[in-house]
């Protein structure tokens, strides 16, 4: 059922305005993991399609969630990699409609296990203003934003005008001479930052744990989050202890931290 969000959520606070209305459908516990946002072009080449498949998938052994807006291309092979309940999308339309229809399967399978966002009131469908509106969101929900291909003028690069007016860090997928001219643009200027290797950046974002069977539960994500001793006991009590028993977390110099 489409509802309101109610409570504010800080990470917007960097757009130019704070959304009149947020409506949502879906799982609204991802907004309190640590989330990065990743778009692009609707006709990524193959080298882009395989290496955001592979970024997004180590990004989400650390408990991040992904962020992105559903579109055709990498929008989607981001919210396909995480899986639907690591992700969220946000639209540029009301949320009783599933555009791009080609996509319809997709958001319902976010709507069910994710989280899908709209700034738009049901029966508001998509324009060209929307989709910028829907652009700023992504961004802002993101701790930085990474574009894995662009041209040059594209929707992307108007997402990165975002991003730099919050202050946020912008990565880019190197990319060939004549080839995603956009982000190569983005190097050039030093406007971005290049991925050169993708364990090294998602290890900025958390660690992979080395039990593949510790639960993916709320205290997992907290975590992830480097949280104090104080901050983790007083939010989880013995779990924290027990968790150390157990050789899942161990204490660093008053921080708590994931094997």
């Amino acid at each position: 059922m489409i509802d309101l969000i109610k409570n504010r959520i800080p990470e917007l606070e960097d757009m130019k305005k704070y959304p009149k209305e947020l409506y949502f459908l879906g799982n609204l516990s991802l907004l309190k993991r640590r989330k990065i946002s990743i778009v692009g072009t609707r006709r990524p080449s193959s080298y882009t399609k395989q290496y955001t498949q592979f970024l997004v998938q180590e990004l989400v052994k650390r408990g991040i969630a992904l962020v992105s807006g559903a579109a055709m291309g990498v929008d989607a092979i981001v919210h396909l990699s995480a899986g639907s309940e690591n992700t969220i999308a946000v639209v540029a339309n009301g949320l009783d409609i599933r555009y791009p229809s080609v996509n319809r399967h997709l958001i319902e399978t976010i709507e069910q296990d994710g989280l899908v966002i709209s700034q738009f009131p049901k029966g508001a469908k998509a324009t060209p203003w929307s989709f910028v509106v829907r652009n700023e969101l992504v961004v802002a929900l993101g701790e930085v934003l990474v574009v894995t291909e662009a041209d040059e003028n594209s929707g992307s690069m108007r997402s990165v005008e975002f991003a730099l007016k919050m202050g946020k860090e912008v990565y880019v997928l190197p990319q060939r001479l004549g080839e995603s001219n956009g982000t190569n643009r983005l190097l050039a200027e030093g406007l971005a930052k290049p991925i050169n290797d993708i364990l090294q950046f998602a290890n900025k974002f958390g660690v992979e744990p080395q039990n593949s069977h510790i639960e993916k539960d709320e205290f997992f994500y907290f975590c992830q989050t480097l949280p104090t001793l104080d901050e983790a006991v007083a939010k989880f009590s013995d779990r924290v202890y027990e968790a150390e028993l157990e050789g899942l977390i161990y204490i660093e110099n008053g921080l708590i931290r994931l094997v």
